[in-house]
């Protein structure tokens, strides 16, 4: 496997199966091709790029840097994940209390237009909190892995 950047957006990694060479590079430029197309190309290039300017990525850069970054990376994906805690535990009551409610829509008693007006009003709550709810069970699937990265960095060397 070869990896490509571009001097104008480092952060793209185009990675392309073999050594590096005239076909890989083409097969990294057509990457890059659909990269615009798709709009997800931070950066316009100018008329005249080609896949001479492609800059071939060695691993050992890579190695050096991403530990650090892995350290920080870890560190926000916890601190997303507290906040994202946060505020499905603030809203998990009032949701739950709401979902409970709804169920009178599908019975055969007849329903207030007041009880119907706060229901409305509930599902921004039930919506906010079911979103919240997703967005924590994703995160704390990714926050194991940030664990373990700060785990890693944090224990002490053996002697």
């Amino acid at each position: 496997m070869v990896q490509y950047t571009l001097a104008q957006s480092p952060e793209i990694i185009l990675t392309v199966p073999g050594k590096d060479s005239v076909k890989a590079r083409d097969k990294a430029m057509d990457q890059l091709m659909e990269l615009m197309d798709a709009g997800k190309l931070p950066t316009e290039l100018e008329e005249g790029f080609g896949p001479q300017q492609l800059i071939e990525v060695k691993e050992s850069t890579i190695d050096t840097v991403s530990g650090e970054d892995a350290i920080t990376q870890a560190v926000q994906v916890l601190s997303n994940l507290a906040t994202l805690k946060l505020k499905v535990q603030e809203s998990r009551t009032e949701a739950l209390e709401i979902r409970q409610a709804v169920d009178v829509l599908f019975s055969d008693n007849s329903v207030s237009e007041e009880e119907i007006t706060r229901l409305k009003e509930g599902f921004k709550v039930l919506k906010n909190f079911a979103q919240a709810n997703l967005r924590y069970q994703e995160a704390r699937s990714k926050a194991e892995q940030a664990r373990q990265v700060l785990d890693q960095a944090l224990k002490s060397p053996e002697k």
